[in-house]
């Protein structure tokens, strides 16, 4: 088990010191990292290369933004075996559904509890 957890750290962190690099070297805004990171996850996921580093990095590899690129993909791909050209439409929303779901009742229920400060 602590082989597993270093092993996500370091490919999480590996992930993290990417964006930093990319917010401190480049003009690119973190919207713009956040989409690369998207898409740059989709791309692995189409050439096999993410299911490799998920099974290396587990956690580390399937919770940052690259992760969640990998699920779009893989629900499309999934969806469109079983339900044909329909599947590109409903694929990716049907896999990632329960963690976007979980993330606004998140921010919902940290908006309610606590008072935000203006700047």
């Amino acid at each position: 088990m602590v082989e597993q957890i270093i092993k996500a750290f370091i490919v999480g962190g590996i992930f993290c010191a990417i964006g930093q690099i990319l917010i401190d070297r480049t003009k690119m805004t973190p919207g713009r990292i956040l989409v690369t990171y998207v898409v740059a996850g989709v791309f692995l996921s189409a050439f096999g290369f993410y299911e490799k580093l998920i099974d290396f990095g587990g956690a580390g590899a399937t919770v940052p933004l690259t992760g969640f690129g990998h699920i779009l993909a893989k629900g499309v791909r999934e969806t469109v075996d079983e339900r044909g050209f329909i599947g590109i439409f409903s694929g990716g929303l049907t896999a990632t559904a329960s963690g976007v779901t979980i993330a606004l009742l998140s921010g919902f229920l940290v908006a309610l509890l606590f008072k935000s400060k203006a700047k």
